[in-house]
């Protein structure tokens, strides 16, 4: 990895053991611009590693807890009433961060959820008619717990398509485990780190990334992909344009991690389900990864 990447990846990995691929995946998003979504189960480190990341980075930094109750307002502000001068003033909420950790996003009903479309797509937040710019960087990681889970919400496909990429994290292996049972408090651990990227640094690899070359051949191939994933009769909604273009850029970030100026066919693979299985839609709820595996399989590589 570049010099940035792997100053991140040994940090974050500090405070969430033995999980490199999927710091891997949080920086791949970070530098691409986009938005990272993490699913799992409770207890498995969702929390920690989007604390982790945050505390790397010598960024603002915000929270929201995810529930029922949460209204729009209690995330991105109000319109505040001053009794004595008559006047209303723009409160902002917690969305005016640099890195805004959604926890547990859908345990909040989808007209909170909506408050985070313009915000993740645009910057901006509208209220009362008055549009108010979000700082930048501005990069929202948002953890979900699986939908079999009491009091969830699903979350819309706008919505989803507004991440990146979907990680999970899975059980550590035995190994770190023992070590994250013995630590007890990962939390305290998280908070003792020191950041190691400031907001120059991820802008400079955000310009970085955008001048890695995806000859045309494989941009094809991308889109290719995306049709076979409309046109196939398993599933009921297939990959947008958008979804295409993330994985595109999503592409050109693990490049640039790797050390190259160019996107190769094994960015495509290694980030083709990360991107795409949130984006998918399947008959009968059947596995969007495995679907993906297949329509990989099916499509020829560009020589």
């Amino acid at each position: 990895m570049t010099e940035l990447a792997n100053r991140l990846a040994d940090r974050i990995g500090q405070g969430l053991r033995g999980k490199q691929e999927v710091i891997e995946f949080a920086l791949i998003t970070l530098f691409s611009g986009g938005h990272l979504l993490i699913e799992d189960h409770p207890g498995v480190g969702k929390t920690l590693l989007a604390r982790s990341l945050a505390r790397a980075l010598d960024l603002p930094f915000q929270r929201i807890q995810c529930t029922a109750d949460l209204l729009p307002a209690d995330i991105v502000g109000a319109q505040v009433y001053h009794p004595r001068t008559g006047e209303l003033t723009f409160r902002p909420g917690p969305v005016f961060t640099s890195v805004l950790l959604a926890d547990e996003l859908n345990r909040t009903p989808p007209r909170t959820q909506s408050a985070l479309l313009e915000c993740m797509e645009e910057g901006s937040v509208t209220v009362d008619r008055e549009t108010h710019a979000l700082p930048a960087p501005f990069f929202v990681i948002a953890t979900q717990n699986p939908m079999t889970s009491a009091g969830t919400y699903p979350l819309p496909e706008s919505q989803l398509d507004r991440f990146l990429l979907r990680v999970r994290l899975g059980y550590p292996d035995t190994e770190n485990e023992i070590d994250v049972v013995a630590q007890e408090d990962g939390h305290r651990v998280v908070e003792e780190l020191a950041a190691v990227a400031t907001a120059e640094d991820v802008a400079a690899a955000r310009r970085a990334v955008q001048g890695v070359r995806c000859d045309r051949e494989l941009t094809a191939f991308v889109v290719e992909l995306a049709q076979r994933t409309r046109n196939t009769t398993d599933a009921v909604l297939g990959v947008s344009t958008r979804g295409a273009q993330a994985l595109h850029r999503a592409c050109r970030a693990r490049a640039w991690l790797h050390g190259r100026d160019f996107v190769v066919p094994d960015d495509v693979r290694a980030l083709l389900v990360p991107a795409w299985a949130h984006r998918i839609s399947t008959v009968s709820g059947g596995d969007t990864e495995a679907l993906l595996h297949e329509v990989l399989a099916e499509t020829p590589l560009p020589d």
